[in-house]
């Protein structure tokens, strides 16, 4: 199965064009044509399928034809990282932290953090793509860049668990989750 993503498309959604970019790559690249079924979902749960009702290479148009709402993990999953020098590493976690089901990101600024700067609409199309690639219907949260400290200063509803390598007492995270799921 391939999926689709557009963002602007609702359970009450009954057609829907795609962009001038996304209907060439449908029609030229992909060859689809009137009648195709194709998979699209909004990164918000919902899974449509749609029928092809025009093949115009500059506006590809689509008609639901039945929809289903993908239920949310139970659990939130918020992973805060500090980009790396190399930023093919950074967006490689993207990717990976996208198809195991990560559902929030925040980008951390540390003090020795070596990139201060991340290119925010660069790491969307990441993820968007590895939502796509994993056949998710839900589409990662990814804030804005954070000072380590800001970000610490924030409430949070769940359980806190920092990674680090400092020598001190250790705990297993999968014991800690364990804990808190029973």
């Amino acid at each position: 199965m391939q999926l689709f993503y557009n963002p602007e498309i609702t359970e009450t959604t009954a057609q829907f064009s795609f962009s001038k970019e996304e209907s060439k790559h449908v029609i030229k690249v992909l060859r689809k044509k009137i009648g195709d079924t194709m998979h699209i979902t909004n990164g918000a749960g919902w899974l449509f399928s749609a029928e092809i009702i025009s093949d115009n290479i500059k506006n590809c148009v689509a008609e639901i034809k039945s929809k289903q709402f993908q239920e949310k993990p139970k659990s939130h999953l918020h992973l805060a990282v500090a980009p790396t020098k190399m930023n093919d590493r950074y967006e490689w976690f993207l990717e990976k932290a996208t198809e195991i089901g990560i559902q929030e990101i925040t980008p951390i600024i540390c003090a020795h953090s070596e990139r201060k700067y991340i290119k925010q609409e660069r790491f969307e199309k990441i993820l968007q793509s590895a939502m796509k690639q994993s056949l998710s219907c839900y589409l990662p949260k990814l804030n804005d860049a954070i000072v380590l400290k800001d970000f610490l200063k924030q409430e949070f509803n769940d359980d806190l668990f920092i990674a680090h390598c400092e020598e001190t007492n250790r705990k297993s995270l999968k014991k800690e989750l364990k804990k808190i799921r029973i």
